[in-house]
């Protein structure tokens, strides 16, 4: 494991997806050939079971099994953080405690969706979870119904295994956080470059970069305008609708991953595919995992 000042150099962290082979069970064969593309594009870290990845619709079994599986295969190679949060507080420790076990080097913990709780319920999660060991907590509030604010985490950013933040509420708050110390990951692609270099700070925790790591890591790296400007549309394209609908299609379009998908996500529609497929075909295949992109054959689809 890695120690926390370790883990904050990490400014390009890819929240993989994780494939499934066609009886729709995790294909690990694949997952280790998307994780050594992203080590080859010199990606620091990967979020196992994410949102992107889909840590919502594994069993505990298998969401811990992946964790401990990328942390035996490329631990010495990347930083691992395993999303081992939960709305529940009972389930997230012991998931956590096991992720830890298992060799993880930090945890992604997010805030309890739907069974929302107060402040002091918030602050109590938190603090159970980072006992445990050194976390990320994730704001999302598109997601959970709730921001969680500064007057809650500067507090809970005294913690000796708080890593920081990954934000999805912008510039501004990221930019505060970073003044007052507080360790920052945009947690929105298409803001990602002007977040690291207009407003400091620490990096991403990309979706995006699942598909085009090698260019995540030049806007990341320097300033580079005409590259976010010319990657925008392609940003936006993979938020058409709610991640990882479109990371999964694009993926399988340029036969990086099965078309399997587990429901409730599908592929994207045909018209959606060819936008999509416009847009990642002027880039340089080279740069694309997977190469060129095509139409998803709709007889090859399998939905579980």
């Amino acid at each position: 494991m890695r120690n926390i000042e370790t883990i904050k150099k990490a400014s390009l962290i890819t929240a993989i997806k994780t494939p499934y082979d066609s009886q729709g069970e995790i294909d690990l064969a694949c997952f280790d050939k998307l994780v050594a593309a992203q080590i080859a594009a010199g990606v620091d870290g990967i979020v196992v079971g994410g949102t992107t990845g889909e840590g919502q619709l594994m069993n505990w079994e298998e969401h811990l099994m992946l964790i401990a599986h990328s942390v035996n295969k490329f631990s010495d190679q990347l930083v691992i953080v395993g999303n081992t949060g939960s709305n529940n507080t009972r389930e997230a420790v012991k998931a956590t405690e096991y992720g830890f076990a298992s060799g993880m080097d930090a945890a992604l913990q997010i805030n309890p969706y739907y069974g929302r709780t107060s402040e002091a319920g918030l602050a109590e999660h938190f603090a159970r979870l980072l006992d445990i060991g050194p976390a990320f907590i994730y704001n999302v509030p598109g997601r959970t119904g709730q921001d969680l604010t500064p007057e809650l985490i500067e507090p809970l950013a005294d913690h000796a295994n708080f890593v920081g933040m990954k934000e999805c509420a912008g510039h501004e708050r990221i930019a505060d956080y970073e003044r007052k110390g507080i360790a920052c990951w945009s947690g929105n692609d298409d803001q990602a470059h002007d977040s690291r270099h207009q407003h400091q700070s620490h990096g991403v925790i990309s979706v995006t970069s699942n598909l085009v790591p090698q260019l995540f890591r030049k806007l990341i790296d320097s300033p580079n305008e005409a590259l976010n400007t010319q990657l925008q549309p392609l940003m936006n394209w993979l938020f058409c609708e709610p991640n990882p609908i479109a990371i999964n299609t694009a993926l399988a379009m340029t036969g990086a991953a099965k078309p399997v998908f587990r429901l409730p996500y599908v592929p994207l529609s045909e018209a959606q595919q060819k936008q999509g497929m416009e847009l990642i075909n002027q880039i340089d295949s080279e740069m694309v995992i997977g190469g060129n992109a095509d139409l998803i054959n709709p007889v090859d689809v399998k939905l579980y």
